[in-house]
């Protein structure tokens, strides 16, 4: 029944963008963005003032961490995301953001000195051959926005979103291991620090008269959002940080290869959007690579079968900040 609950978790999770491209009807990606993240800052910072309002007790060093995850996990991430779902269907965007294990991979070779041997080599390049044939697939929203060769700007903009969001994976992991702030405490702030240079960038890019909301949608616009927030930000990543206790993040993220094939079928569903077998068969390569590279790491010792550790409970809250 608990591994239901996690295919259940991660076909939800998955709808977030088809959710997305429904509320960029109502709103331009960049506000978009800002109005959703301080909406879930509100949430969680609320939460925390009527709990532990010992939680915002933070020195400069850890707000100057929080910053940079910010700008990274927070502003950067989404708004790429949220340009490039203009142009990318549900499904390729989800499947081209759901290969954040192979970028870990090597911001954790960077960051943390864990070593790349043959086997998870050849694991990663396995994943990377599988993601070719979807990256060459373009929509014809893309043909207007091609970059070089087969890469166009969108494409390019959700590989740098996954990249963004891994690497505030390494720095929420840094700030609640090393500077020991709470996880939920640097995720609202983040969050609210985030949104404001959203908005901020909003404000040159947008046009507000009186607000970057397609007149006579804000109800629309506000449930759609709503909806993304207790989506992402209040059920699933709960739920994720539940499952943590059951199930090893290794095993969760074999789970996750699945959001692809679940993203297809919300987009088909809610967009319109034909389903693509190559989606499907790329999805299978993906996952053979990942689990040469993660069956590497448990040889290595990386990945261990025990209770989750503070870090990476904290980077379950991370997935909330992305999705």
């Amino acid at each position: 029944m608990s591994i239901a609950i996690v295919v259940v978790m991660y076909a939800v999770w998955s709808s977030m963008f088809s959710l997305a491209k429904i509320a960029m009807q109502y709103s331009p990606p960049v506000f978009l963005t800002g109005f959703r993240m301080m909406l879930a800052a509100v949430i969680l910072l609320g939460y925390l003032l009527i709990t532990k309002r010992s939680s915002f007790k933070l020195s400069r060093k850890q707000w100057l961490s929080i910053g940079f995850l910010a700008f990274f996990s927070i502003y950067l991430t989404n708004v790429l995301e949220f340009w490039a779902l203009k142009y990318l269907s549900a499904a390729k965007a989800c499947f081209i953001y759901s290969l954040s294990p192979f970028f870990a991979a090597f911001f954790s070779y960077l960051h943390f000195g864990e070593k790349i041997n043959r086997t998870k080599a050849i694991g990663l390049l396995i994943g990377f051959l599988g993601i070719i044939p979807v990256v060459i697939l373009q929509t014809g929203a893309e043909d207007g926005v091609t970059a070089f060769s087969f890469f166009s700007w969108p494409t390019l903009a959700i590989i740098g979103a996954a990249m963004c969001s891994v690497y505030g994976w390494v720095l929420l992991r840094l700030i609640v291991k090393d500077q020991m702030t709470s996880p939920t405490m640097a995720n609202g702030a983040s969050m609210l620090i985030g949104g404001c240079l959203a908005f901020f960038h909003s404000f040159f890019v947008d046009s507000w008269n009186p607000t970057p909301i397609v007149a006579g949608a804000f109800s629309s616009f506000f449930g759609w959002t709503l909806l993304m927030a207790f989506i992402s930000n209040i059920v699933c990543y709960n739920l994720y940080g539940y499952l943590l206790k059951k199930y090893t993040a290794t095993f969760l993220s074999f789970i996750g290869l699945l959001s692809p094939i679940f993203a297809s079928l919300h987009g088909w569903i809610f967009l319109g959007e034909p389903l693509s077998a190559l989606i499907f068969l790329s999805t299978g390569i993906v996952c053979i690579g990942l689990w040469i590279v993660y069956a590497a790491e448990l040889k290595q010792g990386y990945i261990v079968k025990a209770k989750p550790e503070p870090e990476i409970a904290a980077a379950s809250e991370t997935k909330a900040t992305i999705s």
